[in-house]
């Protein structure tokens, strides 16, 4: 699972990853430093426990996803929810 993680990151993300000692921690790192995982990046991290994103607002599973790419060269992406019931944004 931490292969899928390191393609894009710096060598210093690289490092800190390669750190991390549980799936907790690398959860918490890629949430500090902005890393976006993908769906099947989360499950495999969550071993497979992956549930449903909800409406952080008013709980709704009820959502749309927008991808869109930053950084020099679109190298960094970012993911962001659009619940579909309420309007809110969160990623």
């Amino acid at each position: 699972m931490k292969q899928d993680l390191l393609k894009g990151l710096t060598e210093e993300q690289i490092a800190k990853v390669q750190a991390c000692k549980s799936q907790e921690e690398l959860l918490a790192l890629a949430k500090k430093e902005g890393i976006q995982l993908t769906d099947e990046q989360l499950e495999a991290v969550n071993g497979g426990m992956c549930s449903t994103k909800k409406c952080p607002k008013c709980g709704a599973s009820d959502y749309r996803k927008e991808t869109r790419y930053v950084g020099v060269g679109g190298a960094a992406e970012i993911v962001i929810y659009i619940c579909n019931k309420c309007g809110n944004k969160w990623n």
